[in-house]
């Protein structure tokens, strides 16, 4: 098994590109043999080392080593493919993040962060510097978890157009001062910048995983696609076909997720059966069950792929509720990096029995109060094996349903959470995408007006998301804080 670091790596700035920048990757791939390329965890592009063949493609004479990161290059990770989409800070904007990427005119060697605690697709502390957007526009904590030394925040907050120059000061800095107080003072003798004083912590809620696949509404006149392969091998025929419909109906960015898919925004109306025509000729499914999609597993990695979808089967066959969760499977232990609710470490086979057969055991961990954002994991059991394992995630995912709703999974990182008030309301939530409507707010997308009740929908109502039809909405009680 070999990690992602021992693979080619392709960085992305923040995890977007052009259609034109992703058709040169493809025509390199296709140059040294490859049929297929994979995504990465922070938003890149992974070569495998050999071609369907069996080739190696460092002995091709068109490999060129330059074309990919060096180990000591970090990629910059950002939520900029969740803006427009999913939940956002109101004052956060598409063009705010790719402005913020633009000023890096160098190449971090530290993993960088910028993302928005509204949303839930980009993990939020798996850099080392780790920007995440505050209630204030344009500024930006900073939670450092720099090699060497303990985790911490940065004693104010960064102006957005200062980010790119702070980043790589305190790249420049860090291993030449002995603590955060000389760094800060260090920044601030050196550099122009425009901070604001602190004046509440990060607060982060915990919010359901959302799903993040298909054709979906972003406007009237607008959609965005998000597609996943089960197997992390995207077909380069497909990506190349797709980027020239991209080109021609002038979609400007692809945008990678951590979660190995990637999704297209801004799609125009009247290309939307175009599309969706190429999708079907080339044989995509767009509609995996949820089950499948909050899995984050290693790159080119049969023995995790197999333990997924042994897991998710069993899910399936029992129809159990996954809802709002995540799950992670790893070969080696980093719990810094954890940014599922639900960790599956496998244990490594001691070296004295490595010539025997031996099933492998494996360690489960929980995200406390299941939120990835605390950092903190809980060890729910260990030495599991194989067969145990669907039984005791069952178990943990009652755990988690119990607690769903409570003052607990409201964070903050003073380990403050004060008493508030739980509400219920009566929803309707789309069987297929887990879109909510809230008679109270209506659909502004389908100019439903608030106070609509489910019964005054009319009959010819589909979802906002997903475009399923009424009758695929079912009331659910939702309390909220």
């Amino acid at each position: 098994m070999k990690k992602e670091e021992s693979l080619h790596r392709v960085n992305v700035k923040g995890g977007v590109l052009s259609p034109i920048e992703l058709q040169r990757i493809i025509e390199y791939a296709e140059g040294l043999g490859l049929d297929t390329f994979h995504f990465g965890s922070r938003q890149d592009i992974i070569f495998p080392l050999m071609t369907e063949k069996g080739n190696s493609i460092t002995a091709h004479e068109s490999f060129d080593s330059s074309f990919f990161a060096s180990e000591m290059q970090q990629n910059i990770s950002c939520s900029y493919v969740s803006i427009d989409i999913f939940n956002a800070t109101l004052w956060l904007r598409g063009t705010t993040y790719l402005y913020i990427l633009e000023d890096f005119r160098y190449t971090p060697r530290l993993k960088i962060n910028i993302t928005d605690p509204k949303q839930q697709v980009v993990p939020l502390f798996t850099g080392d510097l780790n920007f995440i957007a505050s209630p204030y526009e344009d500024y930006w904590y900073l939670f450092l978890k720099l090699p060497g030394w303990e985790e911490m925040y940065y004693p104010v907050l960064i102006y957005t157009w200062d980010i790119a120059k702070v980043a790589k000061t305190i790249e420049e800095t860090y291993q030449k001062v002995n603590n955060l107080e000389e760094l800060f003072q260090f920044l601030n003798n050196t550099l122009e910048t425009n901070n604001r004083v602190i004046e509440k912590p990060l607060q982060v809620s915990f919010n359901p995983f959302p799903y993040y696949e298909g054709m979906n509404k972003m406007s009237d006149n607008q959609y965005w696609l998000g597609l996943y392969w089960r197997n992390n091998r995207y077909d380069l025929n497909f990506l190349k076909t797709l980027c020239e419909f991209c080109i021609e109906y002038r979609i400007g960015k692809i945008c990678l997720t951590p979660w190995k898919s990637f999704i297209i925004k801004g799609i125009p109306k009247d290309a939307k059966l175009a599309l969706e025509k190429l999708l079907g000729q080339s044989g995509i499914n767009v509609r995996h069950s949820a089950l499948e999609l909050n899995w984050h597993l290693p790159v080119s990695n049969k023995k995790a792929l197999d333990l997924k979808k042994f897991l998710v089967m069993n899910f399936d066959q029992n129809d159990i509720s996954t809802y709002g969760l995540t799950f992670g499977i790893i070969t080696h232990r980093n719990q810094k990096r954890y940014f599922t609710s639900v960790m599956i470490e496998e244990n490594k086979i001691p070296d004295a029995i490595q010539d025997f057969v031996v099933r492998p055991t494996y360690n489960v961990l929980h995200a406390e109060n299941f939120n990835p954002n605390t950092r903190k994991y809980v060890v729910y059991a260990q030495d599991i094996d194989q067969m145990d394992l669907p039984g005791l995630l069952l178990e943990l995912t009652k755990t988690y349903f119990q607690k769903l709703g409570s003052e607990e999974h409201e964070l903050t990182f003073t380990g403050i959470s004060p008493k508030k008030e739980v509400l219920s309301i009566e929803v309707y939530q789309c069987n297929d995408c887990q879109t909510v409507y809230d008679p109270s707010v209506g659909d502004i997308v389908a100019d439903i007006p608030a106070g609509t009740s489910y019964e005054e929908l009319p009959k010819n109502y589909l979802c906002s998301l997903c475009e399923a039809p009424k009758n695929n909405l079912k009331k659910m009680i939702l309390e909220v804080i």
